[in-house]
Parts: structure tokens; sequence; C-alpha cells
């Protein structure tokens, strides 16, 4: 069934690329292709595939992936016939000749490129290059819980600038709240001439709230991921998404039954814990700390016996991003050190 006659929202499914890190970045060719079939025939309209961090990631300090990009990628792409194949592209982890186009040789379609919040200005190369390749391009704000509305805006005006299509605020680290949601949603789609997107995740619980209040804001594209399947707490949930649009009422072309049965697919296959909430995962939200840091701050905790929550609340406090994975050890050796917290909890 699906959900109404009108297509308007986009849904942008993540469970190959975002789910990659819930596994250690082990996705293998049976799961990328079946699940990529399940997808298309949920009604996804773009099915993201690769590395957790993207394109040209796979490596010792975020990970090493079963496969390769390309692998993935042309696993994925041959089940596919309305769903486009999307890639990440963080500038930094993948360059222009090694990983772009090898990718777009893959038949991928389009390309998110990714920055931290508030350098947004490290995307113009691959963003100018895409568009005038034709190649659908659109801009990633990571962190965005890190920078008040008015930042984002500039930033996601520099995107814009340089060709993106679509801004997506990436809530990575689960912290957002919908009173956030709907003020910095809401102040892109004021003043950009372009979609703007919203990518959550649940730290908080509050993963399928916040898409939705993205949605009433104004967003047009809502990622999403197989029973939250994703970093830390997971993603909003596609097939509780899919319930909420069909009993909302909500435009789109995703199949609600079809939808459910991605998601069992999904847990039968790969999903081998379905995200939760626990003590982990609620304080990293809590600190704001990306949360891709989940495993390896318990690997630290465990290894240097500290509470992995006062981790990640230092973490929070020193305003760690991704790409600074050494800080954990870093924090978890002076936590030993000191015999405990540094300070107070935030």
């Amino acid at each position: 069934m699906t959900t109404t006659a009108t297509s308007r929202l986009s849904i942008c499914d993540t469970t190959l690329r975002d789910g990659n890190h819930a596994v250690a970045h082990q996705l293998g060719h049976a799961d990328i292709r079946a699940y990529a079939r399940a997808a298309e025939a949920a009604g996804a309209d773009v099915v993201e595939v690769g590395h957790g961090n993207g394109l040209g990631a796979s490596s010792i300090q975020v990970g090493l992936a079963a496969l390769s990009d390309t692998e993935m990628l042309t696993v994925a792409k041959a089940e596919l016939r309305g769903a486009r194949l999307g890639a990440l592209s963080i500038p930094g982890f993948a360059s222009v000749e090694k990983h772009l186009k090898p990718a777009l040789d893959c038949g991928v379609d389009e390309v998110r490129v990714g920055a931290h919040c508030t350098e947004a200005d490290v995307t113009q190369q691959q963003i100018g290059m895409l568009r005038a390749m034709g190649v659908t391009v659109k801009g990633m704000l990571l962190m965005s819980h890190m920078a008040p509305a008015d930042k984002l805006l500039e930033q996601a005006r520099l995107m814009q600038g340089y060709g993106a299509e679509a801004v997506i605020l990436m809530d990575s680290a689960g912290a957002y709240t919908p009173k956030d949601v709907k003020e910095k949603v809401s102040t892109l789609v004021e003043h950009l001439d372009i979609e703007i997107g919203f990518h959550a995740h649940n730290n908080l619980g509050l993963s399928v709230m916040n898409s939705l209040t993205a949605v009433e804001s104004g967003a047009t594209i809502i990622d999403v991921t197989a029973r939250g399947f994703g970093a830390g707490a997971g993603n909003a949930p596609l097939e509780l998404l899919a319930a909420n649009l069909h009993v909302q009422e909500i435009a789109s072309r995703v199949r609600l039954f079809e939808a459910l049965d991605a998601a069992d697919l999904a847990e039968e296959m790969f999903v081998k814990h379905v995200p939760t909430n626990d003590s982990i995962t609620i304080a990293s939200g809590i600190a704001g700390v990306f949360s891709g840091f989940a495993a390896p701050v318990r690997r630290a905790a465990e290894r240097f016996q500290v509470d992995p929550r006062e981790i990640l609340m230092e973490l929070g406090r020193r305003r760690v991003v991704a790409g600074q994975e050494d800080a954990i050890i870093e924090v978890a050796m002076a936590l030993a050190a000191s015999g405990g917290p540094q300070s107070d909890p935030m």
C-alpha cells in the first residue's frame, strides 16, 4: 500500500551506509544485494551505500570495510530500478580522482558532500565539480547541533552557492529536540532556494518525532534506516516513519507493508543488535558527541577501566567532532590516571 497518491517527500534510505557503522563496516555482498532490492520495493527514493563514513573512509582509524566502495556500489546498483543510488563523500576521506570518479563509474546517481557544520568551505571543490559533471549533488552539515541557526544558514548558503541542490542537517549526535529542529529547519527553508533535509539519530529517543517535525517545518528530504540500524542509538526507523506517514497522510513514495518487510529482512539478515537507548548512547546524546564514537568509547572504557559515560561527557565538554577519535584514548587515559571524572558532569 502507498501512503498517498501524490509523492512529494523524498526518503533517503541510509541502511547500507549509516548501518555499516553498526556492524563495524562488515556488510557483505548478500546483505547489500538483498536489502537494496527490499528498499527498492519499499519505495525509497534514494538508497545510500558505502562505508559508514562514506567514500574512501575504509581505514584502520575508522574501520576497515569488508568490501571496497566500488564493490558495494556495483552490487546495489544492479538491484535498483526506480530508486536512485547515492553515496556520501566527506573531503578528507574522499578525493575526486581516487574515490568520486570511480564511484560515478559504478552508476551513482547522486552524491551528498558532507562537512562539519562550520566548515562548509571544504566542500566547494567537490560540489562544484560534481555539478559541472551533471551529477545531482547535495550538501550535508554534520554535527549540526553544535551551531546556532544563523550559523547553519551561513554555511548552507555557501553550499547553495557552490551548486548544491539541497542541504541536509545531520543530527550526528542525536542531540536535537523538536524545538531545535523547528528553529533550524525553518530558518533554512525560509532563506534558501533549495530543498532542505534532515538526518536523525535516536540517542534521546526522538528520531521519529524530530523527523516529523522537520517535515512540518518544510524539510522535503528525510533519512531513515531499517530498524533504525545505524551508529550509536541508530537512526529514524524506516518502518516507524512509514507508519507515521501513513497515519498522518503525508505524501511520499513509501509503501507501508513493503517498508515493514524491508525492516524484517534487515533484522533477519544483518541487524545483529537492534539499536537501543542504553546508558552510553543516552549519555552520548546528552553530551552532543558523534554517535559513531559509541563503539570506540566502549572499548576505551573497558581497556582503561573507567566509566564510558564520563568519557563521553568529557568529549562533549571538549566539543570533539568526528575525525578526532584519538581524543577518546586521551580522555580515557586521563580519567584512569586521575581516578575519576576531571570535573562535574554536564
